[in-house]
């Protein structure tokens, strides 16, 4: 008996099996014991004890969509000020896209960059996608051998020259080169017209029609029903691509689909005019999509809910003009995710129980993090003390990431982040970093496995 580090108690405790009154014992950073909410410390006077009352008890969320994009344009956003964000919103592990750094995550020497770059810098636990570019899908299986997650691929332009995307045969081949998840930014180039100069948000909306989603994502099923690999629609904005994603599982094809804050809780018609801060790719939607998206969330089809945190340079979004078709497409919301998703998912009747499902242990599951994401015996200790209920305006002033442009500048909204704890340790925002950098199995020496995951003790107080 004993060595315990930690007791946290609520009476709102976020589990597999439901909410309930529980109490979460942690030992070296991991979940020990999960106990009954009054359940004996007789005993155990040493351990450091918290009552959080009716506070929620989550896993600390799990964001597998973060363009971080250093090195080479940190000026963009980085490691430092990224996870700090993350952590202020609630989530405890990102993984972190290929591309918008220089150079991008394509090879392993630009993976040892990306890693050195982060090392000592990170607030939260991060993991890494590897880049599947024409030019070097050739060392796809050294990548994957080096411990990143999966690869991203674009089916069309992604806005940056060192990033080039595949044309359908491109994404065959590399699906067919390595036994990996693809994550894939489903678009169909042919389907797309150039924005025009515009500050009318209807122009732009056109330029990126429903279709151009729905053909991508059929090129991404057709190349993993012939390959047999997984893969992962990343951003869904059109809800229209649903129907092929649900005949395509039902044939055994093993696909999962991810959308983010901004699709589910904005609507293109109130997108003033000129607010450029509100542009992304895919777009931004109408309601009636809006509505199919909750829909899909509901009966499983899309898996989960990520930030799609694309930050970049405030002039790069062009409020001089309010030009949509010259401004960065990319919303920052590493740090809103939780209170955005939960406040529209509260007013349609979802539970937290629903929350944590969509943005912590689904996308867990999809990266191949079983450690994270989750409370259970062996988890790590990631876990976040949410007020549900309390409500607050967005204020710039008050948001971590490098640069504070946001689309939810004066939203109101529900849950407030409340205490954070990293493999058991209180950790906040002004706190040193003590993320990790997580990696496949055999990591490098000093680096954490995201798929180590031991059992526990299983032991059960009464």
């Amino acid at each position: 008996m004993g060595g315990y580090d930690l007791v946290l108690r609520s009476r709102r405790v976020v589990l597999p099996d439901g909410e309930r009154p529980a109490s979460v014992w942690v030992r070296d950073g991991r979940i020990a014991d999960l106990a009954g909410y009054d359940a004996d410390l007789a005993g155990y006077d040493e351990v450091p004890g918290t009552d959080l009352g009716d506070l929620a008890l989550l896993p600390g969320l799990v964001d597998t969509h973060v363009h971080v994009n250093e090195p080479g344009r940190t000026e963009w956003e980085g490691f430092a000020s990224a996870t700090r964000a993350a952590l202020a919103g609630g989530v405890t592990t990102i993984v972190d896209m290929p591309l918008n750094s220089v150079p991008p995550t394509v090879t392993v020497p630009a993976l040892r960059r990306k890693r050195d770059a982060a090392r000592g810098r990170c607030h939260v636990d991060v993991g890494f996608w590897g880049g599947a570019v024409p030019e070097h899908l050739a060392e796809l299986p050294a990548l994957h051998a080096a411990g990143v997650l999966g690869f991203k691929a674009f089916l069309v332009d992604s806005g940056v020259p060192e990033f080039p995307p595949l044309d359908p045969a491109g994404l065959h081949r590399a699906l067919a080169g390595v036994d990996a998840l693809f994550v894939v930014h489903a678009e169909d180039p042919a389907r797309i017209d150039v924005a025009p100069s515009s500050a009318r948000y209807a122009d732009f909306l056109a330029s990126r029609p429903p279709v151009a989603e729905r053909r991508a994502v059929q090129v991404v099923l057709d190349a993993a029903r012939r390959t047999g690999r997984r893969v992962h629609v990343l951003h869904l904005s059109a809800a229209d691509a649903l129907p092929a994603v649900a005949a395509a599982r039902a044939d055994g094809v093993r696909v999962t689909v991810e959308t983010c804050p901004h699709y589910l809780t904005l609507d293109a018609a109130e997108v003033p005019d000129g607010a450029t801060e509100f542009k992304c790719c895919p777009p931004i939607r109408d309601e009636a999509n809006r509505a199919a998206l909750w829909a899909g969330l509901a009966d499983g089809l899309v898996d989960c809910v990520v930030s799609d945190h694309s930050p970049c340079l405030p002039e790069l979004k062009r409020p001089d003009t309010g030009d949509f078709g010259a401004a960065w497409g990319g919303i920052a919301s590493v740090q809103l995710g939780l209170p955005v998703v939960w406040t529209e998912a509260r007013r349609r009747g979802h539970r937290l129980a629903d929350l944590v499902r969509w943005m912590a242990s689904r996308p867990a599951e999809i990266a191949g993090l079983p450690g994270k994401g989750v409370l259970r015996v062996g988890a790590d200790a990631d876990l976040v003390a949410l007020d549900p209920e309390a409500e607050w305006t967005v204020e710039p002033a008050r948001l971590f990431h490098r640069h504070a442009v946001t689309p939810y500048a004066g939203r109101r909204l529900r849950g407030v982040v409340r205490g954070t704890w990293l493999r058991g340790e209180p950790v906040g925002p002004a706190d040193p970093p003590r993320g990790r950098l997580l990696t496949r199995p055999e990591p490098p020496t000093g680096e954490r496995s995201g798929h180590e995951f031991p059992a526990g003790t299983g032991r059960v107080h009464r």
